[in-house]
């Protein structure tokens, strides 16, 4: 079976517009800390200058200064990824949320489309309870949403919806473009 070719790809920094050049320099500068070109979703984004600067900004917000702590961002971030079938976002992301000390049984659970056990971890499992009824419902119930907050006040709610809302754009973009997992990755599977 042959893998989709890709519908925007990468854009090489020679042919940017000043407009697209001046973002992608922001980003590669910025805390990603990417060197070479853009990658995953920002090689896509920049064909949109205006939408790849304020996403870029968010998106650094959400990664890098959220109140949440890395490891429960990171859950909520591969959540949002196994829901949309992310394959890149689900590569990336998975990594950095075992690396933020995220149980890697958690991860394989989410993986396969099943509900991870978190009873031993309250945070973890009002993080993994808001994010999975935000992308199902659209809305989270009265007690999801206290779990949340009694945990990580107004502000980490916030940051949580912020995570998921824009993960969710990050999964399009990386979806509709069909950028893939690197060669050798084992890809998540269809649910």
């Amino acid at each position: 079976m042959t893998t989709p070719s890709r519908r925007f790809g990468p854009l090489p920094l020679e042919d940017m517009t000043p407009e697209q050049r001046a973002v992608a320099d922001a980003i590669m500068a910025g805390p990603r800390a990417m060197s070479g070109g853009l990658r995953g979703p920002f090689e896509a984004m920049v064909r949109s200058p205006g939408l790849a600067e304020c996403a870029h900004r968010v998106g650094e917000h959400i990664r890098f200064r959220s109140s949440l702590p890395a490891r429960l961002n990171e859950l909520a971030i591969i959540t949002v990824a196994r829901h949309w079938t992310a394959q890149y976002e689900w590569y990336a992301h998975k990594r950095l949320a075992l690396a933020a000390g995220l149980d890697p049984a958690v991860a394989d659970a989410i993986a396969e489309g099943r509900t991870p056990d978190l009873d031993a971890d309250p945070d973890a499992r009002a993080v993994y309870r808001f994010a999975s009824q935000l992308l199902a419902t659209g809305h989270v119930d009265d007690d999801v949403f206290a779990a949340v907050e009694g945990r990580f006040g107004a502000q980490g709610a916030m940051d949580l919806i912020g995570a998921v809302g824009y993960y969710c754009l990050i999964s399009f973009i990386l979806n509709v473009d069909r950028v893939p997992m690197p060669e050798g990755e084992e890809p998540l599977r269809p649910l």
